[in-house]
């Protein structure tokens, strides 16, 4: 909301529970509205007369297709910020054409996870037509979940699934485990490989041989604790969190480096999220339908549209191997 806000947006906070949207503090300003997730009525009511949602509620799975269908019958457009692999599948399968008849754009998957790496590597492979690897690394020093991402991890059984021979197949489990040296500030790291929806949206619009995605084991193990804590911020919102996304893609003997740092991966979301409505809404955007976020926008001008005061942006070529 207060991102909305600073951009001059006038949000509707729409929630499943009137009690918890009187006590979650929002600005008295704010106005509220109620939907159920299994009445499409009630969805309809709280959507009327807006022109763009965002959907975060998740997990996904439950809440996507519902929203979506439901902007869809409105006439406005439809943003989320799932990681959920599936969810973002079945988004840009199942809304592509409908989003076309009624001109408007539907966008899964526009948070840290899934939005972020796809935009840097649509940035780093603007001018090339076919990609033969891309390498996503993300690196976190740390992880205290929110309870969405604990209830999501285990609604959330899919296999998860990679790129190999230009095919989406699922990772064999064991996941393959490397050590990599990153930059700074995270140097030598155990990763295992752990993609999520940015496989997703890379491979709606990048033609690729080979994706990865892998994440370092440190953060898991947090994530893998009940007894982590939730996160806790400072007066800007913001916990002490550090992360890096690394991304190298490569075609033939031409590489391509990106890396994004930054702090705090679910403060990250809100700007990508907002800064893409506010695009479409100033008619910024490149084409209507289902679309990832580096095929709906010009990726470069939206990175650069955030750094540095949300993160930084660093990009390299070179020529040989990674």
């Amino acid at each position: 909301m207060a991102e909305l806000k600073r951009r001059q947006l006038v949000p509707i906070a729409v929630g499943r529970d009137e009690a918890k949207l009187a006590v979650i503090g929002l600005d008295a300003d704010v106005e509220t509205r109620v939907a159920v997730i299994d009445d499409a009525d009630s969805v309809d009511r709280a959507l009327a007369g807006v022109t763009a949602v965002i959907n975060c509620a998740g997990p996904f799975l439950d809440t996507a297709e519902l929203v979506a269908a439901a902007a869809l019958r409105l006439g406005i457009h439809y943003l989320d910020v799932t990681a959920e692999q599936a969810s973002a599948r079945a988004t840009f399968e199942h809304f592509d054409e409908a989003a076309r008849r009624s001109g408007v754009l539907v966008i899964p998957a526009l948070g840290f996870y899934g939005g972020l790496a796809d935009l840097l590597v649509s940035a780093l492979t603007a001018d090339w037509e076919r990609v033969d690897d891309i390498r996503l690394v993300v690196a976190l020093d740390s992880w205290q979940p929110t309870l969405g991402t604990r209830i999501t991890g285990h609604r959330n059984t899919a296999r998860r699934l990679a790129v190999v021979r230009g095919q989406l197949r699922p990772v064999p489990e064991p996941p393959e485990e490397l050590v990599l040296d990153l930059p700074e500030p995270f140097g030598r790291q155990d990763v295992v490989e752990l993609p999520l929806s940015e496989v997703v949206t890379i491979t709606r619009h990048i033609r690729v041989s080979e994706l990865h995605s892998y994440m370092n084991q440190a953060p898991l193990r947090d994530l893998r604790d009940p007894t982590t804590p939730p996160p806790s911020v400072d007066e800007s919102g913001r916990s002490p969190q550090t992360f890096l996304l690394d991304a190298r893609v490569r075609r033939n003997a031409a590489v391509r480096h990106g890396i994004i740092r930054g702090k705090d991966i679910y403060a990250v979301t809100a700007p990508l999220v907002c800064e893409a409505t506010e695009r479409i809404l100033n008619g910024f955007a490149k084409r209507t339908g289902a679309a990832a976020a580096g095929e709906g926008f010009d990726a470069r001008q939206f990175l650069a549209a955030l750094s540095p005061r949300e993160f930084t942006v660093e990009i390299a070529s070179h020529e040989g191997g990674w």
